[in-house]
């Protein structure tokens, strides 16, 4: 049994997960008006809640550990874990900024930042966190205990820091806990900065389909079932105009990050230009209609429920990431997000 402790005691890093080898320490001093240092930030605090499961799957503790530093070398403290109820592991972590200087830049830094991983695909984290994706594609997440201790930790940060700047940051599955944790707050009339990489958009993306009028056609025809077969079902259960999400999220601006090469968030590429096109060929009401639903909810019984599909978003700062991505791992991982040779493309996308 000691042996088998030490073994995996001594399994030694990979160095993805080592600050030194692999995180943006060309951040030596970050100007928090500048987005893309924000960016970078913001990924490396996800980044730490990655590693300090890793810490805990192989027992580095204290020296030992790797978290630490993705979070020190930007004045970050960690004031609070959180940990699923469910298999034990380390799904979030809340950070408090100490600034240690009299740097004026440091003033536009976030007093917390509530971070959250997505998927590890090791033994001791792939069953929950596998049932928490297949619960993302059926739009069922917010019934997670997962999610329900992550909205919890949000509203007690709300509620004891009053006017302080709070961020959300998420990876993957991350990304879609603090999505939805920052469209319930919205709601409430909270619109908080949130920093969301590679979200997830359960559809067939459109980015796949390289003829542009076969692609355009195809999302218009989904777009009339869609809202065909809403008014069909739901009828006279349609959401009049104050209860309309659309205009309940419309002050909130998520930061998305996407690739076009990650099949798993690149439909918000095609879901943001065809929302466009339709408005601009006077079909916005429709288009609306169906963004609030997915095909799959209408035919199931989750329209009893009444749920709206997690990618449903009115406005959002999307930043495309242009570079080559050699394999889905690197489309899909937190490393691009703080690359110092980042090159990609941002637009507004704002509901009007």
């Amino acid at each position: 049994m000691e042996e088998k402790k030490a073994s995996k005691k001594e399994k030694p890093a990979s160095t993805r997960q080592i600050f030194g080898l692999s995180g943006p320490f060309h951040l030596a001093a970050v100007d928090w008006n500048n987005f893309h240092h924000r960016r970078s930030v913001a990924a490396s605090l996800v980044q730490g809640v990655y590693i300090l499961e890793r810490d805990r799957q192989q027992n580095r503790q204290e020296s030992q550990a790797h978290a630490p530093p993705w979070w020190e070398f930007f004045n970050f403290q960690l004031i609070r874990l959180l940990v699923d109820d469910v298999d034990s592991s380390v799904f979030g972590a809340i950070y408090e900024f100490k600034s240690f200087t009299s740097n004026h830049s440091a003033q536009n830094a976030p007093n917390y930042v509530i971070a959250f991983r997505g998927t590890i695909n090791k033994p001791d984290t792939r069953s929950c966190d596998l049932k928490l994706d297949l619960q993302c594609i059926r739009d069922r997440l917010h019934e997670s205990s997962r999610f329900q201790l992550a909205m919890q930790a949000v509203q007690s940060i709300v509620a004891i820091s009053g006017t302080s700047t709070i961020w959300l940051a998420g990876h993957s599955l991350g990304s879609a806990i603090s999505l939805l944790a920052g469209k319930n707050l919205s709601k409430l009339g909270y619109n908080l900065d949130s920093y969301l990489f590679n979200p997830p958009f359960f559809s067939v993306p459109g980015e796949i389909i390289k003829n542009e009028k076969l692609k355009h056609g195809i999302c218009v025809t989904c777009s009339m079932v869609k809202a065909g077969l809403a008014v069909a079902v739901k009828g006279h259960r349609q959401r009049t105009q104050p209860d309309d999400p659309f205009v309940l999220l419309s002050a909130w601006t998520p930061y998305l990050f996407v690739n076009p090469a990650d099949p798993i968030c690149s439909g918000y590429i095609g879901y943001f230009e065809h929302r466009k096109k339709m408005e601009q060929r006077g079909a916005g009401k429709i288009e609306r209609i169906a963004t609030q639903n997915s095909i799959g909810s209408l035919l199931s019984s989750s329209v009893k429920s009444n749920s709206e599909p997690l990618h449903m978003l009115p406005s959002a700062y999307l930043t495309i990431n242009l570079g080559k991505s050699p394999d889905f791992k690197g489309a899909h991982g937190i490393h691009q997000w703080w690359d110092p040779n980042f090159g990609g493309q941002s637009i507004l996308h704002e509901y009007r």
